[in-house]
């Protein structure tokens, strides 16, 4: 179950409570029902507001959904940035960048991924408002892996594409209980780390 105080974490600076609240009640219902389930009138009904007085904070649906989606998304690049500026050396940044985006997204309370993961059930002109978000999110994997010390015959767009692949899919596969993130991270950058540059 989400919590309302992770919620509240993401909107910590949205200035009107009223606003606030609202934001937050949709997340955790997009997050546990999906876009295409949740509807207005039950976001109203999570803060009891209804008709006008709801569309007095909010313009749509659509709106929404995408305010929500990239304030989740900044929060995720926000944390990983913090760790990747932590590290040194090209390899330890990549992966802490690995283990903390496994972290986000393996957390059973997190907003950020189930949102991330209904990409596809959102109408095109939704999903084309997402694409600019997240390309600047994987923007922090293109220069990572640009800075590797790679083989030259690897081709780095494929290298990182897979990588983040892999990292996105963990969760359909990942229980409780068993390794945590940062092992199976620990797993998939032995995996991923290729510093033969004579490309052998």
């Amino acid at each position: 179950m989400l919590t309302g105080a992770l919620a509240s974490d993401l909107f910590k600076d949205e200035i009107n409570e009223r606003h606030r609240e609202i934001l937050e009640a949709a997340a955790v219902l997009f997050a546990e029902r999906g876009y295409a389930a949740t509807s207005v009138r039950d976001i109203g009904e999570r803060v009891g507001l209804l008709g006008g007085s709801l569309y007095h904070y909010i313009k749509s649906k659509e709106a929404l959904f995408v305010k929500i989606h990239d304030i989740a998304l900044q929060v995720a690049e926000d944390r990983i940035r913090s760790v990747i500026a932590k590290a040194e050396g090209p390899w330890e940044r990549l992966s802490a960048a690995a283990t903390t985006m496994l972290e986000i997204q393996l957390d059973p309370n997190s907003i950020t991924m189930p949102l991330m993961s209904d990409f596809q059930s959102v109408p095109p002109a939704v999903r084309e408002r997402l694409v600019a978000k997240r390309d600047a999110f994987e923007r922090i994997f293109v220069q990572l892996v640009d800075d590797l010390p790679l083989a030259p015959n690897l081709d780095r767009k494929i290298y990182r594409l897979l990588l983040l692949t892999l990292l996105n899919n963990v969760g359909s596969w990942y229980r409780q209980g068993g390794q945590t993130p940062a092992e199976i991270a620990r797993q998939i950058m032995a995996i991923f780390h290729h510093d033969d540059c004579n490309g052998q």
